[in-house]
C-alpha cells in the first residue's frame, strides 16, 4: 500500500492478478536490476544486526490488507533463513494515528508475545473486522488474548517502547518507505511489490541481494 493511499484501506483489500501472469514469470526469471527490481539505499541505513549478519527488515503496517496478505509467504520465508541473516520487523508511522499499532508490536516484541499473537493482530484487524486503532481498543483486544492488562499496559507506556517506536520512524525515513509490505536489505537496498511485480518475487530479489551480500558483490 502506498503512502498516498493508506486512507483507503478497505477499497483496496483485493490484489489484482488478471492479464499479468506472463509478464510475471519473466519478471521472475530474470535477475533483479537496480533502479527497476529494488532501490540502492544513499546514504546506508542504520543495522542492527551484529558483525557478519545480513540484515533484511520488514516495513508493515497491521491495518494494511497487503501486509495482511503477505504475512504468511513471510512466515514461510522466514523459517527457512539461513544463519548468516537476521530478520526483524519495523512497523511504519505515515502519520500520528499509526503509532498505537507501532507500539503495540514492540510490546509484543518486549513481552515476548510477537510468534503469538503477531498473526492474531492482523486476523482480529481484518477477518474479525475489529478496529484496534486506539489505545483503548488494542488494551482491551489483549486482555482478551489472556495477557496481563497491567503488564502490558506498563509496557506499551514505556520509555523503551516510545523509543523502539521513534527509532522505527528513522529507518523507515532513512529507507525511504513509500508503501507497505517493503523490505529493506544490509542497510543498502530497498524492495517492494510495485517495482519487483509482487511480493513474493520481492523475496526472490531479497534472495538475490543476500547472495550478493554473502559473494561481496554488493
Amino acid at each position: 500500500m502506498k503512502r498516498r493511499a493508506f486512507t483507503h484501506v478497505a477499497a483496496s483489500a483485493a490484489l489484482s492478478a488478471a492479464g499479468t501472469w506472463s509478464s510475471l514469470a519473466q519478471a521472475q526469471a530474470k535477475k533483479p536490476e537496480a533502479g527497476t527490481d529494488y532501490q540502492v539505499v544513499d546514504p546506508r541505513a542504520p543495522v542492527e544486526a551484529p558483525a557478519g549478519k545480513i540484515e533484511v527488515v520488514e516495513f508493515f503496517w497491521y491495518n494494511c490488507p497487503h501486509c495482511n496478505a503477505f504475512e504468511p509467504a513471510l512466515q514461510a520465508w522466514t523459517k527457512n533463513l539461513p544463519k548468516d541473516v537476521s530478520f526483524r520487523r519495523a512497523p511504519i508511522a505515515f502519520q500520528e494515528s499509526f503509532v498505537p499499532q507501532q507500539r503495540l508490536f514492540y510490546t509484543l516484541e518486549a513481552m515476548g508475545l510477537v510468534p503469538k499473537l503477531h498473526a492474531k493482530v492482523f486476523a482480529a484487524i481484518h477477518v474479525e473486522k475489529q478496529n484496534l486503532a486506539r489505545p483503548e481498543a488494542i488494551v482491551e483486544w489483549i486482555s482478551q488474548q489472556g495477557v496481563n492488562r497491567e503488564q502490558f499496559v506498563a509496557q506499551y507506556n514505556s520509555f523503551t517502547v516510545a523509543t523502539k517506536a521513534g527509532k522505527a520512524l528513522q529507518l523507515q525515513n532513512a529507507y525511504k518507505v513509500e508503501g507497505v509490505p517493503a523490505l529493506g536489505v544490509a542497510g543498502r537496498f530497498y524492495t517492494d511489490g510495485s517495482m519487483a511485480g509482487n511480493m513474493q518475487r520481492a523475496l526472490q530479489v531479497v534472495d538475490a541481494l543476500i547472495a550478493d551480500q554473502r559473494a561481496g558483490r554488493g
